[in-house]
Order: C-alpha cells, then structure tokens, then sequence
C-alpha cells in the first residue's frame, strides 16, 4: 500500500474518527490558543477524552443492552427484513472503497472549515464517526453513478463540508430553545428529524392554558416520587419492555427456543425472565454514564473552544453529537425514544405493502433511542409532552421510510442486509444519488445544486437567526428569559455569553 495513503488512512481512520481524539485534541487547541499552561492543556485534554470515552462506554451498554430486546422482538414477530446500522455498511464498504473514504473524509473536514472560517456559518463539527459514515455513503453513491475515485472524492468532499456547517445551522434555533445559548450546536446527521420535531413541537404544543406541560415537570403522586429519577425511570421502563417482548417469544416459540435469545442462553425459563430484567436495568445504568459523559465533556470543551473561537475561527460554535442534549429534558429522551419506536413500528406495516415495492425496515432500538431521544427534547423544547411524544414518533417514521428508499441508489451495497439509517443519510442520500445518476457533468451539476440548495438553506437560517431570535423574548412578560423552556441539567457548566 502507498505509505501516503496508509498514513492518511491511519490518521481518519484512528484519530479523525475516534470522537475522543478528536475531542481532546480540540480542546487542547483551544486551550494552547488561549495560552493556558501547559499542564491545564494536558489536564483538559485528558479530561474531555475520556468524557467522550464515558459517552463511547454508555453507549456500547446500550447497544449490549438492546440487542438482545432487538433478537426477542424480532423472533417474536416473526418479521424479517432490513437493519438500518450505519457501522455495519460502513464497515462493508472499508473494503473495496478505504482509500476513497480516507481521502473524502479528511478533504470534507478540511472544507469545512474553510467554509465555517469565512462565511457566518461558524461551525466546527466534531461527531468523527458520523462525518465517516456520510463520507462512506457519499464515496458509494458516487463510485456507483460511474464517477473515477478522484472526482468522486473531490466532489464529495465539497458536499461533505457543506453539510458538516449548514446542517448545524439549520437545527440551531431549535437547539438554542434546549440549551439557552450559542455554546453549543446539534452535530449529527439526524438534524432533519430534530427540526421536524421541533417544528412540530411548536404546532402542537399550544399557548396559555392548553400549552402542553414539558415532560420535565410530570407531576406524580407521592408513592410514585422515585420516578422523578431518571436512571430509575428509565431502567423500569426498559425493564417492562423486555418483559412484554420475553412473555411473547415464549408464548411464540416455546421455553427452550425462547432462552436461546438472550446473549448467553439461559438455564430455565425463570433464569430467561430474570436475565431480561437485568438486562433492563443495566439500560439504565448506560443511560446514566452518558449523562455523567456529555456533563464531564461539556466542562471541558466549551470553555477550551472559546480559544478556538477567537484564534482559528472566529464566533465558532461546536457540534456535537445528538446525546449532548439529553441531559437538559431526561424524561423526554425516554419518552422520544419509545414514541419513535411506535412510528417504526408503524412504518414497517406500511412497507408490508406490496403496494410500495421497498425493502422492510426493521426498526432497530439503537438508532431510534440516540435519535428518537433527541427527537424528544427538540420536540419538549418547543412543545412540551406533546411535542416530545409526535416528535420521537415522526422520526420513527422519517428513520423508516428514507432508508428503504435509500438502497435504490446504492448500486449492489442496496443488496446487502443492512443500510444507513439516520435521516440525513437517506434524504440527502436519495437526492444526490438520483442527482449523479445521469453521470458525467451533468450528474455533477444537478447532484452539486442539492448541495447549494443546503448551504444556501443553512445561510438563510443563520441570518434570520441573527435578526429575528437572537435576544427576543418569548413572551413581553419574561424580558430577561430569552429561552425558558428547558432549566440546564444539575451539574452542567455554565455556559458562555453568545458568540458574536
């Protein structure tokens, strides 16, 4: 292999796309530039990747933890079809296409900061994970519309860039409605499904006496008070699904077939209940290191990016990814999360339609908990219970339809058992393969003016966002409280004035 490809490989592969590099080396940026000693550099350098190692850590819980419920479900039903996982497709195509994504991927970042460095859309996202899987997704559409690999990387480099600011931009003023401030940005390629919440949430949420209450302040009666706890509520909520999904695969398939589908087996029916509630529980127990992980990142990295804001982009905002909101409206990512499961749910028996000639989505628990209950808190943001509960749930839908339209322009990746599944993947997915399918320049223009019509998106909302929200009221009656929707999670950090 050529050494200046390994060497670039190595870099996006092993640093660019591992979060908690990334992160640390941010912020220890951020902080050089601010001219801290050089201990505190290390320090908060040290402390933001392994906050981000704790987010890794909770999140691979969760997963352990869903899976098996995924296994149950599924024998349950008996449905057969599709899981949208971005990993596993990604993973896929390593294989044929490592040089093309290494390349794509490290010019788009590039790109982007170029971008966010000399227009108003002051954005650095830093979800590396997901900048590969759009990276990837990009290369393999491209490469299958007939494109050679440096066209295809070069173009999609630029289409990576623009998506990597404008996108930040566009669920911005939903996102100041959650945190209160400009300190942080939504970075992740689920944006579509949080503004849809969000705007949504706004529709439906009401004014006066019928405003619709945020699931943050759910009254319950006094024995029910330990509710109020989020792990507990969480983890005895996981404990009930897993209980009513293990109930029906034993009555489906029988005792000995029903305990094969816990990781280990079980050793008798009742150990086949008992390792289900555990594995609810230890749910829970992920949701919690989580939270524990974005409140120990946000301590370090906001006040380090502030460097960054002055020196290397000036007004920068970071993007993060979509569980740094899930410590200001708990309950609602809970409540997101199962309402998004619901609109998968329905999704799937609308594709069980011959009708629609689309491949069946299964609904996989890992993308609809991180979206779904991100969809929840954009969707309390503006609208409350209400908001959260048909936000989480649209995007169930939006995370169900897009991807099964998505795998028609896959080229032979669409064969596969799996396909990426977050919306922004399948829209813009969908739109530039039909785009680039004509080839040639031709196919560049039409797929290239998808991308102006984002960027020129991001840059409308960016501008109204400066004139119209920035320091409005919400209501003549609160001057002060520009966004009172959601009180900051206990032990949050302070976050900065807004960045000019």
């Amino acid at each position: 292999m050529d050494p200046v490809i390994a060497a670039v490989q190595f870099i996006v592969n092993e640093v660019l796309a591992v979060p908690a590099f990334l992160i640390g080396i941010i912020t220890a940026v951020g902080l050089v530039a601010l001219r801290k000693p050089a201990g505190e550099v290390v320090g908060s350098a040290i402390k933001a990747t392994l906050g981000f190692l704790l987010i890794g850590a909770g999140s691979t819980l969760v997963v352990a933890s869903l899976e098996p419920l995924g296994v149950m479900i599924q024998q349950a039903t008996g449905a057969q079809g599709v899981i949208p996982t971005n990993e596993a497709i990604a993973g896929i195509a390593q294989e044929r296409y490592g040089a093309q994504v290494a390349w794509l991927m490290i010019l788009g970042f590039a790109v982007s900061l170029v971008i966010a460095r000399f227009t108003p859309l002051r954005y650095v996202f830093l979800t590396g994970h997901h900048v590969l899987f759009m990276a990837t997704m990009l290369t393999i559409i491209l490469a299958t519309a007939g494109y050679n690999a440096w066209v295809a990387v070069l173009f999609g480099a630029l289409l990576l860039g623009v998506l990597m600011v404008s996108l930040p931009a566009i669920a911005h003023p939903w996102t100041r409605k959650i945190t209160g401030s400009d300190s942080i940005a939504i970075g992740h390629f689920g944006t579509t499904g949080y503004v849809v919440a969000g705007a949504l949430g706004k529709a439906v949420g009401g004014k006066g006496r019928a405003k619709s209450a945020s699931t943050e302040d759910l009254k319950l009666p006094e024995g029910l008070k330990f509710l109020r706890d989020s792990m507990v509520s969480t983890a005895l909520s996981m404990v009930i699904m897993y209980l009513a999904a293990a109930i029906l695969l034993h009555a489906r398939v029988g005792a000995d077939q029903a305990m094969l589908a816990l990781p280990d087996g079980a050793s008798s029916i009742g150990n086949f209940y008992m390792q289900a509630v555990t594995l609810g529980l230890q749910f829970g127990v992920a949701v919690a290191v989580i939270l524990f992980g974005v409140r120990t990142i946000l301590g370090e990295l906001i006040p380090a990016f502030q460097g960054i804001a002055s020196k290397v982009v000036p007004g920068a905002i970071p993007a993060l990814d979509a569980s740094i909101v899930f410590p200001y409206a708990q309950n609602a990512v809970l409540i997101g999360f199962i309402s998004s499961f619901a609109g998968g749910l329905v999704g799937l028996a609308v594709l069980a339609n011959p009708a629609f000639s689309l491949a069946l989505i299964l609904p996989g628990l890992v993308p609809h908990f991180f979206t779904g209950g991100a969809a929840g808190v954009y969707g309390n943001a503006t609208g409350g219970r209400r908001g959260a509960v048909l936000g989480g749930f649209v995007n169930g839908l939006i995370i169900t339809f897009w991807p099964a339209a998505l795998l028609k322009v896959l080229g032979t990746f669409g064969d596969g058992n799996t396909t990426f599944g977050d919306a922004d993947f399948g829209w813009f997915g969908i739109l530039v393969g039909l785009g680039a399918r004509p080839g040639g320049v031709t196919g560049l223009v039409v797929a290239g003016l998808v991308g102006a019509s984002v960027f020129a998106l991001g840059l409308w909302t960016q501008k109204r966002l400066s004139t119209v929200d920035r320091g409005q009221p919400d209501t003549p009656e609160e001057p002060t409280r520009r966004y009172p929707k959601i009180a900051p999670p206990a032990g949050a950090p302070t976050p900065p004035p807004p960045l000019d």
